[in-house]
């Protein structure tokens, strides 16, 4: 005759779980093995634990994966949620079955140590420490378990590293501009091209649709407003069209029914990809996406534009509603972006751009000529 199971315990697939009453308390949860002696002793160590909190005040110990997934599920709203994960996912082998308590900067050190040997930034390195030390706060203040014991007794000093080997922002000249943007590929020419007279991110672009496109008949124009789960600051982003960008986009109309820009009918997810990172290997250029923000920048400070317009055509956090301008605002904004036009270089691009629209556009069909053809 078999020994008898642990009461409590019953199999769910191939895995053991627990689900019995403790002190009063309901105890419902996997323990995350196939082996039932594993289970058992799962349980033991559980009901020890549980035991301890209660009779003695004792805070439970809790693996740094526990408080991960409890940390992503409860972050969804964040921007950077995607990145958290892939950063947690690194982290994972050296801390994840660490108890909190455990966690300072000396455990730390494999980790610091094996993404040097992976050849990755001390910045990124320093991206995976920040969210470390943002879980272990929360386990020490915010997150309180039913015994009213917060996760952690006290948060560990994270101390970051320093970044000797930060890459700087790199402002293109108008010749490395001309250069480059007549390497890329006419999609991630046109998408180029409007970042450099935005100042728009990479994510910005990409998901860039026509429904946030906003009219302003009195100017002639319009403005995109990209909602704010899509900016990184969390605050709609107002985009004034110079006379390039505005030239740009309506060179896209009516390609795509939702995104102004794609390839091959589809939305473009990155703009730093093997069509970028080749256009500036053949130009010898080590060109990121994010400078040509840093460029826009720069020319709108040397053309003289003030402090307070290029933040809001940067899209940078400010006190003031940057989605909200009346015709003289506006007009003044757009005045600002095109003091930063070189009609000379760009406009040979816009007219290479629409050429090539056009010989595409009436190989498919004559219905779609955009360029004064048969309709």
């Amino acid at each position: 005759m078999g020994r008898k199971r642990t009461p409590g315990l019953y199999k769910r697939g191939d895995i053991w779980h627990i689900d019995k009453k403790v002190f009063g308390r309901r105890l419902c949860e996997s323990t995350g093995t196939d082996s039932l002696e594993e289970a058992e002793r799962y349980v033991a160590r559980r009901l020890e634990e549980i035991r301890q909190t209660i009779v003695y005040g004792v805070r439970p110990k809790r693996l740094f994966r526990e408080a991960a997934t409890k940390y992503l599920l409860e972050h969804q709203h964040k921007a950077s949620i995607v990145s958290d994960a892939y950063r947690l996912k690194s982290l994972d082998p050296h801390i994840g079955n660490m108890t909190l308590d455990l966690i300072h900067m000396g455990t730390l050190q494999a980790f610091i140590t094996a993404r040097r040997q992976q050849g990755v930034k001390t910045r990124t390195i320093n991206h995976g420490l920040k969210v470390v030390r943002q879980i272990l706060n929360l386990a020490a203040s915010e997150w309180i378990d039913e015994h009213g014991l917060t996760w952690l007794a006290h948060a560990p000093k994270i101390k970051l590293l320093p970044e000797t080997d930060l890459r700087k922002p790199y402002p293109l000249s108008w010749e490395e501009q001309a250069k480059l943007f007549a390497a890329l590929p006419n999609h991630l020419a046109a998408m180029a091209l409007f970042a450099v007279n935005t100042g728009c991110r990479d994510a910005e672009i990409c998901s860039l649709r026509w429904e946030w496109e906003v009219p302003f008949p009195e100017l002639n124009t319009s403005v995109f407003i990209i909602p704010s789960d899509i900016v990184k600051n969390r605050q709609d982003r107002l985009v004034v069209l110079n006379q390039l960008v505005a030239q740009v986009i309506d060179d896209q109309r009516q390609k795509h029914p939702t995104h102004v820009f794609t390839f091959r009918n589809k939305p473009i997810q990155r703009m730093l990809n093997s069509g970028w990172k080749t256009a500036r290997k053949k130009v010898g250029l080590a060109v990121r996406v994010h400078d040509l923000k840093h460029t826009f920048g720069r020319r709108l400070r040397a053309a003289g534009v003030s402090y307070e317009d290029r933040q809001d055509l940067l899209g940078h956090q400010s006190g003031r509603i940057t989605t909200h301008y009346c015709a003289a605002e506006l007009t003044n904004l757009i005045e600002a972006a095109n003091k930063v036009c070189q009609p000379q270089s760009s406009g040979r691009l816009l007219r290479l751009l629409k050429s090539d629209h056009c010989a595409s556009s009436s190989r498919k069909s004559p219905a779609t000529d955009f360029c004064g053809g048969e309709k």
